[in-house]
């Protein structure tokens, strides 16, 4: 009896069976560990994927939606992850992880900077995670792997940059003249052209339009406007009414010589006096403005003088950070040269050869002034 005990002991055949036996679990259960793993992976990912999305999409809700509040925003963050994700969940994994869950699963943060004088910046963050399922032998000892993921992405709301824009305009005599672009066809009409001080109107109109678009409650620009023939008339002072420098340059009929130097000197001194930055700090909060003079001729200096103190303010204006639009309509040379000294630099030269040219002019010079914009980032 002993002996037997001792041989079977002692006898090694089916080793293999037992080993396999108790490995071979083993081993499943490692290759289905390897499986799962690699499935959450790729889980992981698309959760990666909506939560990028959702982020996005609740910092550019922000942004656009000025009565959303930071909870509303939150919400919209968690449903729109959860909506994304769904169309990624297996149908074994959606028993356990309904959107509902999801969502309840998702956490945001929303920071909001800055004012909405100077532009709004929303910061959201999004946190997520997901339970994914093992299968087989793995499912007994680990019944499934959470995966979590984080996004942020962030808005600006459009910047309302204040400004103070003064017009120089030109009113000699030569304005009377007519440009080469026709008149709009009228019934019994003859064919008639468009006159420059016509296409001045319809230019300031164009521009003021542009500007009211931007800033439709007058909170952030003040125009003001000073014509010149051989000298300069009484202008218009900078103002929250736009429709004020509008009435001025309706009002403006073509005579005289032409002597822009004491005009230019006028809307320098306008928009560098510091009550314009007072009135800016009082109304919008911006304490900076920017200043603008656009200054307009179709014609040249015939006034002894006039060139020298026209660059002068000219120099004056510059040094002092203003930026000068200068606009040429029909223009001979030596107007072209002022003007094209006179302008911050070529970008701000335009050198218009009819109407259409002048309107299209102030509009993108109005469209440079305003400069709004939306900037988003993830």
């Amino acid at each position: 009896m002993k002996k037997s005990l001792w041989n079977l002991i002692k006898d090694r055949s089916g080793n293999f069976g037992v080993v396999t036996a108790i490995l071979l679990p083993v081993c499943i259960g490692t290759a289905s560990f390897g499986i799962d793993f690699a499935n959450a992976l790729q889980v992981k990912a698309d959760l990666q994927g909506a939560a990028d999305a959702a982020a996005l999409s609740a910092a550019s809700a922000m942004a656009k939606e000025s009565e959303l509040t930071e909870e509303e925003a939150k919400k919209k963050a968690s449903d729109y992850l959860a909506a994304q994700f769904a169309a990624f969940i297996d149908p074994d994994e959606k028993d356990a992880n309904t959107a509902s869950d999801i969502a309840k699963k998702t956490q945001s943060e929303v920071v909001s900077t800055g004012t909405e004088a100077t532009g709004k910046t929303y910061s959201v963050t999004v946190r997520s995670s997901f339970d994914v399922p093992t299968s087989g032998l793995a499912s007994i000892f680990v019944p499934s792997i959470r995966v979590s993921v984080e996004a942020s992405a962030s808005s600006s709301t459009e910047r309302h940059g204040a400004f103070s824009m003064y017009l120089v305009l030109d009113r000699s005599a030569s304005m009377i003249e007519y440009t080469n672009t026709l008149k709009a066809a009228c019934s019994g009409c003859w064919l008639t052209y468009v006159s420059k001080i016509e296409a001045l109107k319809s230019a300031s109109d164009a521009l003021i339009d542009t500007i009211k678009d931007y800033d439709p409650d007058s909170r952030y620009t003040r125009l003001g406007a000073v014509s010149y023939n051989e000298v300069m008339q009484p202008p218009t002072p900078l103002d929250w009414n736009t429709d004020a420098t509008l009435s001025y340059v309706n009002a403006l009929t073509p005579f005289g010589f032409t002597n822009s130097g004491e005009a230019m000197q006028t809307a320098y001194k306008a928009v560098t006096d510091p009550m314009e930055d007072s009135y800016h700090k009082n109304k919008n909060g911006q304490d900076k403005p920017r200043k603008f003079i656009i200054f307009m001729t179709d014609g040249v200096n015939n006034i002894l003088g006039a060139d020298t103190k026209t660059k002068a303010a000219c120099t004056a204006a510059k040094a002092d950070g203003v930026e000068i639009f200068t606009v040429a309509l029909m223009a001979p040379d030596a107007g072209k040269a002022l003007l094209s000294a006179c302008a911050t630099d070529n970008d701000h030269y335009f050198d218009a050869q009819n109407a259409v040219d002048l309107v299209a002019a102030f509009q993108e010079i109005a469209a440079k002034a305003s400069q709004k914009g939306t900037l988003m980032t993830n």
